[in-house]
């Protein structure tokens, strides 16, 4: 994001308005050139599908740029809640590294 704040849930409440979405949640994932970059994880409505051009697209006119999702996990998971029933962002961010094997 270069520097730029970024608010998950302003975020996310545009991800969610597309048809296609059941739920998502945002998080930032490192980026080398940008320090940051965004990365959605995204669960679908029954029998639709959803990329990650069709989601920025979705999303440019809403928000700025720099706020669209980078990167992007389709899941059929529920989002892991801590006990308090909030997204448990540190485990989504864990898992997003993982997948592109840069976790430490």
């Amino acid at each position: 994001t270069g520097g730029e704040n970024v608010f998950c849930a302003e975020v996310e409440n545009v991800i969610a308005d597309h048809p296609a979405v059941g739920y998502c949640a945002v998080v930032g994932l490192p980026d080398p050139r940008w320090g940051e970059r965004v990365h959605a994880v995204i669960g679908l409505r029954a029998g639709h599908t959803l990329t990650l051009e069709q989601v920025v697209a979705h999303c440019r006119p809403h928000i700025a740029g720099y706020k669209c999702p980078k990167s992007l996990e389709i899941t059929t998971e529920p989002l892991p809640l801590s006990s308090v029933g909030k997204v448990r962002k540190d485990v989504l961010r864990a898992r997003a590294k993982a997948a592109e094997g840069t976790c430490r």
